[in-house]
């Protein structure tokens, strides 16, 4: 799914398929040792996907342990992303000398309920265009897919910055008909080749009940504002899952 998402010259893996935690580095094992074994099978899968991604750029296999606020850190020369919810694990990765960063999340494909919570992701325009979109398509859960954009958007924007973004300092705009999303910063964003980047583009889409969200900031050759070419064709409907 994630390979519709992010063409080369990322390379994708993913998987609805828990591994055991024996695929585990030892250093790695130790990170989620007091974790449940749910917690431990996420864990171990999605770096299972990482390395298989890594496997496809033609890097060694390497334990992928937790930095600074959880970010993972990846082998030397890479950049990536990694993700995981209630039935679906994926990871993407590059060469740090192709791509500047790179964001990915899925979510269940269920709206968010409770109003605080809401109103803790979602500014008021946010929530306004989520309102129309669902009087549209009310069989996508608009709100859980604006926050999803939104954990990618944290994904890409913290490698290059070092510092915490809150849900209310980016403002998601979705294309329902493009698979598409844009995020403008509300805060002064990271200088990537001599340019500030003032928002972020991704894409978006909807499967057998999972939302997913990818963004892939380049360093040449494209705008730093514009979304990474997409495989030059929408990445969704929303007329159903596909």
């Amino acid at each position: 799914m994630i390979d519709e998402l992010l063409p080369p010259p990322l390379a994708v893996a993913d998987t609805r398929h828990d591994r055991p935690d024996s695929v585990l580095y030892p250093a790695e094992a130790r990170t989620v040792a007091g974790a449940v074994d749910e917690r431990r099978r996420e864990f171990a899968t999605v770096r299972f996907c990482a390395r298989q991604a890594l496997r496809d750029l033609g890097v060694a296999p390497a334990p992928i342990l937790n930095g600074e606020r959880g970010a993972p850190v990846w082998p030397a020369g890479t950049i990536g992303s990694m993700t995981h919810c209630r039935g679906y694990r994926a990871a993407a990765v590059a060469y740090a000398t192709e791509l500047a960063t790179i964001g990915i999340d899925a979510e269940p494909d269920l709206p968010i309920r409770d109003e605080g919570t809401r109103e803790l992701v979602m500014v008021a325009e946010e929530r306004a265009r989520v309102a129309a979109l669902t009087a549209r398509h009310p069989e996508v859960a608009w709100d859980r897919l604006v926050f999803s954009a939104k954990e990618s958007v944290y994904k890409a924007w913290y490698p290059l910055t070092g510092r915490w973004l809150d849900f209310h300092e980016a403002v998601v705009t979705v294309d329902p008909d493009r698979g598409a999303f844009h995020a403008r910063l509300l805060v002064p964003g990271p200088e990537i080749g001599g340019r500030r980047v003032g928002a972020f583009q991704g894409g978006w889409l909807r499967r057998d009940g999972i939302l997913l969200t990818a963004i892939a900031l380049t360093r040449t050759g494209v705008d730093s504002t514009r979304p990474f070419p997409f495989a030059g064709r929408p990445a969704t409907t929303v007329s159903g899952t596909r």
